[in-house]
C-alpha cells in the first residue's frame, strides 16, 4: 500500500492520535472524543485502514507477564555487505518471532535488532542459532535491559 499520496487533515490526525492511545474504543467513542459525527468517524478510520496509515491494530502484552522477560538491543555487523546480503539477514530474522524489530542502520554496525526472550539462555540459543550459524555475520554485540524507562508505540502527527 503506497500511503505516500495520503493527505491528513486535522481530523484524521485527531483520529490517529486518538487511536494510538486507545484503539479498542467504540466509533462513537471515537467520534465524540475527535469531535465528528459517528458515520464521518468511520468513514474515515476505514480509509485510513484501506490506505494502510493504519497498518494493524494490536493488543500491546506486559512481557514479564507472558514469560518474555529479558529484552536485548543487539548490533550486527556483516562481513560482506551488499543488497543482496543485507536482504538475506533480514529475511533470517523476520521468521523468528522473538526479534521484534529489525533496523538498518548507518553508521556504525549494519542492524539493530530488538529482542524480547525469556531469559538468558533462550537468548543464547537464539544467537547461536541464527548469528552464531550464520556464515555473514562478523559481530554481535548485544546490550541487556536492566530498567525499561520508557516504552511507547505511539507515533507523533
Amino acid at each position: 500500500m503506497n500511503t505516500e499520496n495520503v493527505k491528513l487533515d486535522e481530523l484524521d490526525k485527531r483520529i490517529l492520535t486518538a487511536l494510538q492511545e486507545d484503539a479498542t474504543r467504540t466509533n462513537q467513542e471515537l467520534a465524540a472524543l475527535v469531535h465528528a459525527s459517528a458515520p464521518t468517524c468511520l468513514r474515515r478510520v476505514k480509509r485510513l485502514s484501506e490506505s494502510g496509515v493504519i497498518a494493524r491494530q494490536v493488543a500491546i502484552l506486559s512481557p514479564a507477564s507472558v514469560a518474555a522477560g529479558l529484552t536485548a538491543i543487539v548490533e550486527i555487523t556483516l562481513d560482506v555487505q551488499s543488497s543482496e546480503r543485507w536482504v538475506e539477514f533480514e529475511l533470517l530474522v523476520s521468521g523468528e518471532p522473538a526479534i521484534q524489530q529489525c533496523y538498518r542502520v548507518s553508521p556504525g554496525p549494519d542492524f539493530v535488532l530488538i529482542l524480547q526472550v525469556a531469559d538468558m539462555a533462550a537468548y543464547h540459543a537464539l544467537a547461536h542459532r541464527l548469528f552464531a550459524n550464520h556464515a555473514n555475520v562478523r559481530n554481535v554485540r548485544s546490550f541487556f535491559s536492566v530498567v525499561r524507562s520508557k516504552f511507547d508505540t505511539r507515533i507523533p502527527i
